[in-house]
C-alpha cells in the first residue's frame, strides 16, 4: 500500500521522519511518502492536491500539535480528529460569527455533511484507540475570549489548528481513506508560551504516529 504521510513543518514529525528513513520508507508491504505542506489550509490544499495528482496514495494520514478547548484534552493528549468545520469562513459582527452556510452564500456542498468535513472511515480510526474529536480550523491562532466563546457556542471544537479542514477537504474529494493525529500542546488562548508542552506533544505524537505507520493493520 503506498501510504503518504504530510506535516505542516518537518518540526512536528521529525523523529518519524528519521524512523522511515532507516527504513527506506518501506514498511512490511507499506511504502511511505511524506509531505511537508507548509503552515496553513491554502498550502495545504495545494501541495498534497497536486502531490495526489501525480501520484495517487492509498492513504493519507496527517499529523501535528493542535490547541485544545477541552480541560479533557490538556496538553500532551492524543486524539484523532473525525469531524472538521472552517471556524473563519464567513463574518464576525454584533459579537456573533456567521459563516458562509448561514449567510446563504451559493455553495458547493460537497464534500460537506452539513456544515462539517466528516471522515466516514470508522473501521480505520478505531484501529488506533484514540479519542475521536472534532476539530476547527482557523487561519490565526486564536487568542481572544469572545472569539473563543464564538467558536465553542457555535461549533462545540475539542482541538483548533490551521490545517485539518483543507485536508479533510481534499481526502473526501478525492475518496482516498485518511487519519488526522493530533497532539495537544497547548490551551486555546493560552498566550504564556511556557505554559505551553510543545516538546512533550511532539515526543508523544511521533511515538503514537511511528506504532501507526508500523502496524500492519492499516
Amino acid at each position: 500500500m503506498d501510504i503518504l504521510l504530510i506535516a505542516a513543518t518537518n518540526f512536528e514529525i521529525q523523529p518519524t521522519i528519521n524512523y522511515l528513513a532507516d527504513r527506506n520508507c518501506l514498511i512490511g508491504g507499506n511504502k511511505f511518502e511524506v509531505l511537508i505542506t507548509g503552515i496553513g489550509s491554502l498550502s495545504t490544499a495545494y501541495w498534497l492536491t497536486k502531490t495526489i495528482g501525480k501520484k495517487r496514495p492509498d492513504l493519507l494520514i496527517q499529523a501535528g500539535v493542535a490547541g485544545s478547548f477541552s480541560n479533557e484534552y490538556p496538553p500532551g493528549s492524543l486524539v484523532l480528529v473525525q469531524e472538521e468545520v472552517c471556524g473563519d469562513l464567513g463574518v464576525e459582527e454584533n459579537d456573533e460569527f456567521n459563516d458562509v452556510f448561514d449567510m446563504g452564500l451559493p455553495q458547493i456542498t460537497d464534500p460537506y455533511t452539513g456544515k462539517s468535513l466528516v471522515n466516514h472511515h470508522l473501521d480505520l480510526l478505531q484501529r488506533h484507540n484514540l479519542p475521536l474529536v472534532k476539530g476547527v480550523t482557523i487561519s490565526e491562532i486564536t487568542t481572544r475570549p469572545t472569539r473563543i466563546r464564538q467558536l465553542q457556542q457555535k461549533y462545540q471544537p475539542v482541538v483548533e489548528s490551521m490545517e485539518g479542514a483543507a485536508f479533510h477537504y481534499v481526502a473526501l474529494i478525492e475518496k482516498i481513506p485518511y487519519i488526522q493525529l493530533r497532539a495537544v500542546s497547548n490551551v486555546v488562548g493560552e498566550r504564556d508560551k511556557s505554559k505551553w508542552k510543545m516538546k512533550e506533544a511532539i515526543e508523544k505524537l511521533n511515538e503514537k504516529l511511528i506504532k501507526i505507520v508500523s502496524s500492519a493493520s492499516l
